[in-house]
């Protein structure tokens, strides 16, 4: 059932989607609105209704089917131009972000829509002097499609010119960062009990699963191989997550004693990595921006310190939540042990990349040891104010050897002395620190 989800929500988020629907249901309506004016007419009371004869009513769906189509080339034209532009500055795995946009579907779907509807519509108006007909209800819609793509077009030109706003983007992906951060997580339980892993030991011997095929995880159905596991009165370890690329022939599983029926049913593998279960996706993405913009090429330090900023969102988010164990018991019985993300793992990813490409940026290595500071203060975890500790020693060091002048080295040394009294001490240095910054602002204010 979740794979079948997966693969339908992957589907209705294809381009092509809202403008096939809307399509179909534009020659649906149209050959509605014909059968119904051919058996009952137009009444008189309805003034709105189109009443011009064959000739103009021709004209008009001509030159609404023709302008149409031509501003339809048009907005492919310009979403091209714009994936163009986002693929060569923040990266071509951004593209899905554009592809599944509802407004970009929804503006070309509009005017192909107006375009089917118009012309389907044309091919029943008939002139014979026998039984003329005008399809009167289907041209006064078509105007209103006219309308409809005129005003379609103005959204559109300022929502793709937003779309591709870093700022916007970096936002887009910070939401999609914070969703599966906060799937993969769960609220924190001072009396939960501590599920723990088994010795390597205890796999030995078992039987192994080896991968059919190739392609990256993107979808672990753990309610299906929990089941399965404990019909079967097994003990099952995954050597994969989600996100992971599994190679054909590799071992994936190991059961004990043996492995159940199903394995793979609850395994689905793709081409590309998805948002959702792969919670290192989401993050590398906004990685990949800083990355990008780092080049040599680009040299963009500020929307690095845009992303930053949004890692340190959500490390703070993460101050009450805890990591699942990954250890599955049912009825004190153990039944699935898989591998998971945690906090280093998150951290890792979010700024080893971002550290290697900005060392040379000393407002970039400021900015993320004054984020460090600040999550530092928002957590409470001993282990994960070390995993910050250590990021911030790596970025120390890088920054203090690629950076020459005197007081940017003073600045760097300064950032990481507080963030070392804000472990030490925890919150109290951080308020009083915010405390010294509120009174240096308000005496400067004073002397200005």
């Amino acid at each position: 059932m979740k794979r079948t989800r997966l693969r339908l929500r992957q589907t209705t988020q294809e381009f092509w989607f809202i403008p096939a629907v809307m399509t179909a249901l534009a020659l649906i309506l149209a050959e509605a609105g014909i059968s119904t004016e051919e058996a009952y007419g137009v009444p008189d009371g309805l003034s709105f209704v189109y009443s011009g004869g064959e000739t103009g009513s021709r004209n008009l769906l001509s030159a609404i089917a023709g302008s149409s189509i031509g501003v339809a080339g048009t907005v492919f034209s310009i979403t091209i131009a714009a994936l163009s532009y986002a693929a060569g500055s923040m990266g071509p795995r951004l593209l899905d972000n554009f592809t599944r946009d509802r407004g970009n579907q929804l503006t070309l779907g509009t005017f192909i829509a107006t375009f089917a509807f118009s012309l389907y519509t044309l091919r029943a108006v008939t002139g014979s002097q026998d039984q003329p007909f005008v399809p009167h209800y289907n041209v006064t819609f078509a105007l209103v499609l006219a309308i409809a793509s005129v005003a379609m077009l103005v959204y559109y030109l300022a929502h793709v010119t937003g779309s591709i706003n870093i700022t916007h983007v970096a936002n887009l992906l910070r939401n999609d960062m914070r969703d599966s951060l906060m799937s993969a997580t769960q609220k924190e339980d001072p009396n939960r009990d501590l599920a723990v892993a088994p010795p390597p030991a205890f796999w030995q011997g078992g039987e192994v699963l080896h991968a059919p095929s190739g392609g990256y995880l993107q979808l672990l159905d753990h309610d299906l191989l929990l089941g399965r596991a404990d019909e079967a009165n097994v003990a099952l370890l995954l050597h994969v997550r989600p996100g992971d690329y599994v190679f054909p022939n590799s071992v994936i599983a190991v059961g004990v004693p043996r492995l159940p029926d199903g394995v793979m049913d609850a395994l689905t593998l793709g081409d590309r990595r998805t948002v959702g279960q792969d919670l290192e996706y989401s993050v590398r993405q906004l990685a990949e921006v800083a990355a990008r913009a780092l080049s040599p090429g680009v040299n963009d330090p500020v929307t690095a310190i845009d992303v930053i900023d949004r890692f340190g969102d959500a490390l703070c988010s993460l101050q009450d939540r805890r990591w699942p164990d990954g250890v599955y018991y049912q009825d004190h019985q153990l039944r699935l042990v898989v591998p998971v993300t945690d906090f280093d793992g998150l951290t890792n990813t979010m700024f080893n990349m971002i550290r290697q490409y900005g060392k040379g940026s000393p407002s970039v290595m400021l900015r993320m040891l004054e984020v460090f500071r600040t999550t530092a203060s928002c957590l409470k975890d001993d282990e994960r104010r070390a995993a910050i500790r250590r990021h911030a020693r790596l970025v120390y060091e890088d920054a203090l050897a690629n950076t020459a002048n005197s007081g940017d080295r003073a600045d760097i040394e300064k950032r990481y002395r507080e963030l070392l009294d804000t472990l030490a001490n925890g919150q109290d240095a951080e308020v009083k620190a915010a405390a010294q910054h509120a009174v240096q602002q308000a005496q400067g204010n004073r002397v200005r």
